[in-house]
C-alpha cells in the first residue's frame, strides 16, 4: 500500500518525473496521419497491409510515441495516431511516404546519392545508384547458422533467395561487382552492404558478418519487410487537439470520487464492520491499480478510465458476495470465526468465474479492437485482478484479524 501510494503520488520520491501517467490522444492532443497503399499489383492485401503497419510501427519506435494507434481503415488505408507529437512535420518525415527494398551498387563517378546506415548515425562512403533488384523479387530471408565445416562455433547468418527474374538479375549483378559491395536499402538507409566474393547465379545467397543470431535475426526481419513492398501515400494530416483535456478528466475524476464516497456509505450502512473493511480495502485497490497503471505503463484515455471505474463496481460485487455468504452461514448458528471462513471458501467460486468470464472478454476485446477499445480492455482487466487481491486476501486479512472481537450482530443479519 505504502509502495503503491509512493508511486501514485506526484511529487514523492517514486513519482513525479521518475514515473508518469501517460495520456491518449483524446487526452493531450497529437497528430493523426492516414495513408493510403497501392494494392493494384498486390496478391495478399491482408498480408500486405499488416507488413505495411510493421514497417510504420518500426519508424514510430524511433519518435519515442507511447502507445501510438496504427489500424487498417477500410481495405486500403492505414490511420497513425501519435499522442503527444505536435509536430506534423516531424512525424511526416520519420515516417516517410512510401517505402521500398531496393539493391543497390557503388557509384563509379559523381553520381549516385550517399547513404547512412539503418541502424547507426555513420555514412557509408562513396555514392550509391540504384540497380533494378527491389524487395520483390525476393522469395525468403531467414536467420540460420552457418554448419558446413562442423566449426565449434557455429557463424549466425542470413540466407537469401530470390524469385526466377530476380536471380537473373541477381547474378547480373554479383558478375558486375565482384570484390565490391551491394548494398541493401530500405527506407533510404542501408540495412546491410555485404562484400560480393563470387558469381552467384543461382538466386541464393548468404549474409555473413552478423555478431549474433539477434542480430542476424533483426536483418532477416528488415528483409522480409520489403520482400512485399507497398507504395503507400499520406493523404490526409491533421494536428488532432485534446478533444476531452484537462477538464474533462478533472470530471471524471470528480465523478469516480463522488462514486466511491456513495458506493462506501452504502456498504458501510448496510453491513456495519465488514463494509468498513471493504472500504479500506477498496481504497488499497484503488491505489495499487493507479500504481500499476504508471508502471506498465497504460495509456489512459477516457474508454481506459471508464474501465477503470467500471473494475471499481466489480470490486465491491465481490464484497457483496462473500458478505451475503457469511450471513448465510451466521443464520444457520455459526460463530463469527467459523461463519467468516465459510463464507470466504464458499463465495469462492461464484467470484472466480464471474470475474473469469470477464477477464476472457477483456482479452477478446484486447486482441481485436483497436485504439481506446483496447485501453477499456487493459484496465478493465487490471483492475478485475487486483480486485480479487483485495476482496480475496486483503478483506479476508482484516476480518481474520479481528475475528476474536466481532459480534455477529455487526453482520446485519
Amino acid at each position: 500500500m505504502a509502495f503503491a501510494i509512493l508511486i501514485d503520488i506526484p511529487k514523492s520520491p517514486l513519482g513525479g518525473d521518475k514515473i508518469k501517467a501517460m495520456l491518449g490522444l483524446d487526452l493531450q492532443g497529437g497528430t493523426e496521419l492516414v495513408y493510403q497503399a497501392d494494392l493494384s499489383q498486390s496478391k495478399n492485401k491482408i498480408g500486405d497491409l499488416d507488413n505495411l503497419k510493421s514497417v510504420f510501427n518500426n519508424r514510430i519506435d524511433q519518435l519515442g510515441v507511447a502507445e501510438p494507434t496504427i489500424q487498417t481503415v477500410g481495405t486500403d488505408r492505414i490511420m497513425i495516431e501519435l499522442p503527444g507529437i505536435k509536430d506534423i512535420n516531424q512525424a511526416v518525415e520519420k515516417i516517410g511516404q512510401t517505402y521500398e527494398l531496393v539493391f543497390m551498387t557503388q557509384a563509379a563517378g559523381e553520381e549516385g546519392v550517399e547513404l547512412k546506415d539503418y541502424y547507426e548515425d555513420f555514412a557509408y562512403p562513396g555514392k550509391w545508384v540504384v540497380s533494378d533488384l527491389t524487395g520483390r523479387n525476393l522469395k525468403s530471408a531467414e536467420a540460420t547458422f552457418d554448419t558446413s565445416n562442423n566449426q565449434i562455433k557455429s557463424e549466425p547468418l542470413v540466407s537469401i533467395t530470390f524469385d526466377n527474374a530476380g536471380k537473373e538479375k541477381f547474378a547480373k549483378l554479383t558478375k558486375e561487382n565482384l570484390n565490391k559491395r551491394i548494398a541493401i536499402v530500405l527506407d533510404n538507409k542501408i540495412v546491410s552492404a555485404p562484400n560480393v566474393q563470387t558469381e552467384i547465379a543461382d538466386g541464393k545467397a548468404v549474409i555473413t558478418g552478423s555478431k549474433d543470431i539477434k542480430e542476424a535475426q533483426n536483418l532477416a526481419k528488415r528483409l522480409s519487410e520489403g520482400m512485399l513492398p507497398v507504395p503507400a501515400k499520406l493523404v490526409a494530416q491533421q494536428n488532432v487537439g485534446a478533444t476531452l483535456g484537462q477538464e474533462s478528466i478533472k470530471y471524471s475524476l470528480v465523478a469516480g470520487v463522488i462514486g466511491l464516497i456513495a458506493l462506501s456509505l452504502f456498504i458501510i450502512v448496510y453491513y456495519r464492520l465488514p463494509g468498513l473493511l471493504a472500504v479500506v480495502a477498496l481504497i488499497i485497490y484503488s491505489s495499487i491499480s493507479l500504481a500499476l497503471f504508471k508502471i506498465i505503463p497504460v495509456t489512459m484515455s477516457l474508454a481506459g478510465i471508464a474501465g477503470f471505474i467500471l473494475s471499481v463496481g466489480m470490486a465491491v460485487d465481490a464484497n457483496v458476495l462473500i458478505f451475503e455468504r457469511m450471513k448465510e452461514e451466521i443464520r444457520e448458528g455459526k460463530e463469527a470465526t467459523m461463519a467468516i471462513k465459510d463464507g470466504f471458501l464458499r463465495a469462492w467460486p461464484s467470484i472466480r468465474d464471474s470475474n473469469f468470464s470477464s477477464l476472457i472478454t477483456c482479452v477478446i476485446l484486447y486482441a481485436f479492437g483497436t485504439g481506446q477499445v483496447r485501453g477499456f480492455a487493459l484496465t478493465l482487466a487490471i483492475g478485475i485482478l487486483v480486485s480479487m487481491f483485495t476482496a480475496i486476501t486483503v478483506t479476508r486479512t482484516f476480518m481474520m484479524l479481528l475475528a476474536g472481537s466481532i459480534r455477529t450482530r455487526w453482520f446485519n443479519v
